[in-house]
């Protein structure tokens, strides 16, 4: 008996992992996605339209809403899936009088032409279904069927989706192909790529493995990277951007003078200079690249004569060259928390090639600086630290 107990307990699904709060939100959306819908659909039918709801669009308010991050829920496949299998739908209702057969031949048909158009979306079975047995009100509605309310609904339902989804901090539609190519333009393979799994070894996998997966392709990567991040903050302990930062850093303010702030880049031998106001508050950064740009030193003829007249003052006071850092500043630079585990650096410094990142603390005032030389030693002294524990 205990055998027989442990092997249907085998066939469990295992707990979802979402808290209460998610599960909310995704009940929460299904309700207003259904009631705008069914509302608006009823004002566009008219008040005694018999089909202003289409039925199966309720299981694709549970993938729109529970399930947003699934390839089965993007825009394409519910607008596409729904509508193709309607018309699939109708077809077959028209061609074959018996609903059995009509059924038989529809739901095929239809998984058949979602696969091909890429949008395979599973309410698109049952609204094939509807269309054949969905009783004398839908047989006589005809191909109008596939406009209204299939149409419409699909339409409705995802405008909503887009607004609350967004809304609720849950990024939708997601895009199906990132940009992995890297920031020099050439066929190297990101920092990260270079070592353990290749975005190549996961397409691999997927092609033996010969299955839909609920979850898109690069959403599977990105939680095989994160599951190796996690994996180094236990193996290294929590070291945080705190622990290796420069806190004596050298900034300037929006009104500083270019002269003045090229000095300091070149008295302290560095790249970038943290702009703040005076409660130190980050406001921007200013690099050696953005005196390059605004210095239209596109070619190097002339490299030295273009800085240096571009970096002293004028004399003129109607000309519209910059004069002070806050007008060439980078005014949205990319920063860390101190708290922030020093992992979630690797991705900024390696992969988007920053060389330097300020670290704030929560009131946006400028704590430190972290550049690309602090994280490998971090690093570096990590894994010493980790063999000797080894050994």
């Amino acid at each position: 008996m205990r055998k027989v107990l442990h092997r249907l307990r085998a066939y469990l699904p295992s707990p979802i992992a979402t808290n209460g709060a998610e599960r909310l939100r995704a009940c929460c959306g299904a309700m207003i996605g259904i009631v705008i819908t069914g509302a608006m659909s009823r004002l566009v039918l008219g008040p005694g339209a018999a089909l202003a709801l289409a039925a199966p669009i309720g299981a694709s308010a549970v993938l729109l809403f529970a399930l947003p991050a699934s390839p089965l829920a993007q825009p394409w496949s519910i607008v596409g899936g729904n509508i193709v299998s309607a018309i699939i739908g109708v077809a077959c209702a028209r061609v074959l009088d018996d609903p059995l057969m009509a059924g038989a031949l529809a739901m095929p048909l239809a998984i058949a032409a979602m696969f091909a158009l890429r949008c395979l979306h599973p309410p698109g079975g049952a609204i094939a279904m509807s269309a054949v047995i969905g009783g004398p009100a839908i047989r006589a509605a005809g191909f109008d069927f596939v406009l209204a309310p299939v149409g419409l609904n699909s339409f409705l339902l995802l405008l909503v989706a887009l607004i609350f989804n967004n809304a609720t901090r849950h990024r939708y539609p997601h895009l199906a192909h990132p940009d992995h190519s890297n920031t020099h333009g050439t066929k190297d393979a990101l920092p990260r790529d270079r070592l353990g799994f290749t975005p190549a070894d996961l397409d691999d996998v997927l092609k033996q493995y010969n299955e839909v997966l609920d979850i898109s392709r690069d959403d599977l990567e990105s939680l095989f990277l994160q599951t190796e991040m996690h994996a180094y903050r236990r193996r290294f302990g929590e070291i945080t951007c705190a622990d290796i930062m420069s806190r004596d850093v050298v900034t300037v303010e929006f009104g500083t003078e270019l002269e003045e702030a090229w000095s300091l880049l070149r008295k302290h031998k560095i790249k970038a200079l943290p702009v703040v106001d005076r409660s130190r508050r980050l406001i921007g950064i200013v690099t050696f690249v953005d005196f390059m740009k605004n210095a239209n030193l596109d070619v190097y003829r002339g490299f030295d004569d273009k800085l240096r007249r571009f970096i002293r003052r004028t004399t003129h006071t109607h000309s519209n060259k910059p004069e002070v850092v806050g007008q060439i500043m980078t005014r949205t630079p990319r920063t860390a928390r101190s708290d922030m585990h020093i992992v979630d650096l690797v991705p900024l410094l390696s992969d988007i090639g920053l060389h330097h990142i300020p670290i704030i603390d929560r009131e946006r005032r400028l704590a430190g600086m972290v550049t690309q030389s602090d994280l490998i030693a971090a690093l570096y002294r990590g894994r010493l630290s980790d063999t000797a524990e080894a050994a």
